[in-house]
């Protein structure tokens, strides 16, 4: 039915696609796209004049960080349908979703959990013990955005574009006799402070949250002023968690929730360039599924082959 989508239909379409798939190795999504060409493969045609689309651009470690590194990769992509991303990258994720919710930019990429804020529906995939396994979880975000869902994605005036996952978050502990949940009582927990679920699972186990900004949330675990620590595999490296494991800590091998990043947009500053927004959100949704098989495959690959190294 897109075949005959008209040159301006692309739009946030393609530059939504191109920005969400940042979790995987971007060689592996450059790989992907060579063939999404304007005109090509029923695929829309470029627009006649660029687009300029503001993006609040959550990274831990700023502009030298890896997810921005790859996302300004997949911008050079979009410029083939002469979308030109506008990347305000930041390394504090209460700010991204600050500037988004005050106008400051037209879409967001920050995690999940944060973007709850702006729709709760689809911010519950990463819910508690909700999704166990990496297969489950592949199933659950072809299914997000069957056009039946339609609604339940937009809350005035946002909308989740979509969603794709960063890997599975484990619990981590600098003693690794505490192998029951009777031995976790008075133990504390670095828990993102806008995190109240995980925050809430880790009262139920016993424990004591502590609230923690991205930033600097290992900080305490690492020096042993914490006992635990819930964090993605991702995260090991770049936050040296190996530090806080030491010699007698482990990293509990089923997973307490998912993780992953949302693409959010702003309806309302989005209609004022393109009153057909909801043309191009369902384009981009049928471009999505052309590949989607495929670009899932290699972020999957990536994330299990971080956490066999870790």
């Amino acid at each position: 039915m897109f075949l005959s989508l008209n040159k301006q239909l692309a739009g946030i379409a393609v530059c939504g696609l191109l920005l969400a798939g940042q979790s995987a190795q971007s060689a592996d999504l450059l790989n992907l796209a060579k063939d999404l060409q304007p005109n090509a493969k029923g695929l829309p045609a470029a627009f006649v004049k660029p687009m300029k689309v503001s993006i609040c651009f959550f990274d831990m470690q700023g502009t030298s960080g890896e997810f921005y590194s790859r996302a300004k990769d997949l911008g050079v992509i979009a410029r083939r349908w002469n979308i030109i991303a506008d990347f305000k990258v930041m390394p504090d994720e209460n700010k991204v979703a600050e500037s988004f919710r005050d106008g400051k930019c037209e879409a967001a990429v920050m995690s999940t959990l944060h973007a709850r804020d702006f729709n709760k529906f689809m911010g519950s995939v990463d819910a508690i013990g909700a999704i166990p396994t990496y297969q489950h979880m592949r199933l659950v975000l072809k299914t997000l955005f069957d056009p039946k869902l339609e609604p339940f994605a937009i809350t005035e005036p946002y909308q989740v574009v979509s969603i794709f996952p960063v890997g599975a978050q484990y619990l981590h502990v600098r003693d690794r006799s505490h192998e029951t949940i009777d031995s976790m009582p008075n133990k504390k927990a670095a828990v993102l402070d806008w995190s109240s679920s995980v925050a809430t699972a880790i009262q139920q186990l016993g424990a004591q949250p502590v609230a923690a900004d991205i930033n600097n949330f290992a900080r305490p675990f690492n020096k042993g002023e914490l006992d635990m620590l819930v964090a993605p595999a991702m995260l090991y490296w770049p936050y040296e968690l190996k530090q806080g494991l030491g010699d007698n800590g482990g990293i509990y091998s089923t997973p307490l929730m998912q993780t992953t990043a949302t693409l959010l947009i702003n309806r309302d500053l989005l209609k004022k360039k393109s009153p057909d927004l909801d043309s191009r959100v369902a384009a981009f949704h049928a471009i999505t599924s052309e590949f989607l098989d495929d670009m899932l495959t290699n972020i999957f690959a990536t994330i299990e082959k971080t956490e066999k190294e870790v």
